[in-house]
């Protein structure tokens, strides 16, 4: 029965962290931090706990350096404009936030948390009554969806307006299933 299933939460950390810097104004610390990320951020989180009880959660972050898709294709992200080290710096506090809630945090040189996220779900989904939920900014992730077992969470507008993609609202918005997505 589908309502017996425990349910795990996979946070794509970096994505949710830029959606938070860009969708809320440069809030400050007393001290001067800009803290914008680590407040939309948690607001997502504490969010995603309450709308969805998740009964095991986990995030990914990116690590720095060079990622396996570098190593195939030197030009990879080579034209993406680098993010504002405001963002960078929050990144620290975010996982002191994760921390604090008792959210294990994966990494691994070489990997984009997606990568990481991408590999958890996979696995995740061959585990009885288990009902995986990705929260993400970044809707690559949605080729992962998969029947009832694997969903994306994730944002419109903000960091308050939500939505959670199955399979059917996958082929609602793009006409396709989710495994079509990487070909779109």
């Amino acid at each position: 029965n589908y309502n017996f299933m425990k349910k795990l939460i996979l946070i794509d950390g970096n994505a949710l962290v830029h959606r938070a810097f860009h969708a809320l104004p440069p809030l400050t610390s007393p001290k001067g931090v800009v803290t914008n990320a680590v407040f939309g951020f948690s607001s997502i989180l504490i969010k995603t706990i309450k709308e969805l009880r998740p009964d095991y959660i986990a995030a990914a972050f990116d690590m720095k350096g060079p990622t396996f898709r570098h190593e195939k294709f030197a030009e990879y992200k080579a034209h993406r404009e680098k993010a504002p080290q405001e963002l960078y710096n929050q990144i620290p506090l975010v996982k002191d936030v994760l921390t604090a809630f008792g959210i294990p945090i994966y990494e691994m040189a070489g990997y984009e948390a997606d990568d990481l996220i991408g590999t958890m779900a996979t696995k995740a989904k061959k585990i009885k009554d288990l009902e995986t939920i990705i929260a993400t900014g970044d809707l690559d992730a949605l080729q992962l969806v998969e029947g009832k077992k694997v969903a994306v969470f994730t944002l419109r507008k903000g960091v308050s307006d939500t939505v959670i993609y199955d399979e059917d609202a996958v082929l609602a918005r793009y006409g396709l299933k989710p495994e079509q997505l990487n070909d779109y």
